[in-house]
């Protein structure tokens, strides 16, 4: 298991001080780059060996979000890693130890010269812990939406999405996803979030946001603008 601490900035707060979802995720995203960084694994080594994890399906599981000041432990381990998929596991805790928000990702390892998904060679097994699985339902690749959509947001991809990989991260869908339910209910308490990543948007691509009701949330399809979704993103009830 590989962890770090912090304190819950103002610059990461909303407007009842508490931490936002995305600077959340932001977080999970974090620990998991410094474990690989603090293992020799970390953006020099992948770019030098033409290598990326990238996330294909995230289950985020949040119990109470902290507020600002509050100690923070950011946890990660990956406790299973198959031929050509790994699971690695989170956890945000508060200075007692509370468990704040667990979440799971599944991932790939990605040949960014070709852009495909390649089998896991064994030296990526030095991530491999023998920290249990958390106690979430099983985390599946494919995220399925209820209904037709309603298409209730277009917007062009700008530099500020974009992450080292050239492309939209992985949070900021999550973000986008949360902007378009507070649109439409803006009391929404976001308790569960399942993402499925599918195409990577890149600098000047339109991202289109359709809009289904579920029965205990929400599910966001971003596409471009000819329907090829990105990511499909559910925000469930607390």
């Amino acid at each position: 298991m590989y962890s770090f601490t912090s304190t819950v900035r103002y610059s990461e707060c909303d407007q009842n001080s508490r931490l936002t979802i995305p600077a959340a995720i932001n977080y999970l995203q974090d620990c998991s780059m410094f474990h690989c960084e603090h293992i020799g694994h970390g953006l020099a080594y992948a770019r030098e060996h033409e290598i990326a994890w990238f996330a294909i399906a995230w289950q985020i599981q949040i119990v109470q979000l902290p507020c600002f000041c509050d100690a923070i432990r950011m946890c990660t381990w990956c406790n299973e890693m198959r031929s050509t998929l790994a699971r690695r596991s989170y956890t945000i805790e508060d200075g007692e130890g509370n468990l704040l928000v667990k979440a799971e990702a599944l991932c790939a390892l990605v040949d960014t010269h070709t852009g495909r998904a390649i089998r896991i060679p064994q030296d990526e097994s030095i991530f491999l812990s023998d920290e249990p699985s958390l106690d979430l339902p099983t985390t599946q690749r494919k995220v399925r939406l209820a209904g037709n959509g309603e298409q209730v947001l277009e917007l062009e991809v700008t530099e500020r999405l974009i992450d080292s990989n050239g492309h939209v991260n992985n949070v900021q869908y999550i973000a986008i996803a949360e902007d378009v339910v507070r649109a439409r209910e803006e009391s929404f308490e976001v308790g569960r979030i399942l993402v499925q990543y599918k195409v990577s948007a890149h600098l000047g691509d339109t991202i289109v946001a359709m809009l289904h009701q579920e029965d205990d949330g929400y599910g966001i399809d971003l596409t471009d603008s000819d329907g090829k979704s990105f990511a499909v993103v559910k925000l469930l009830r607390h």
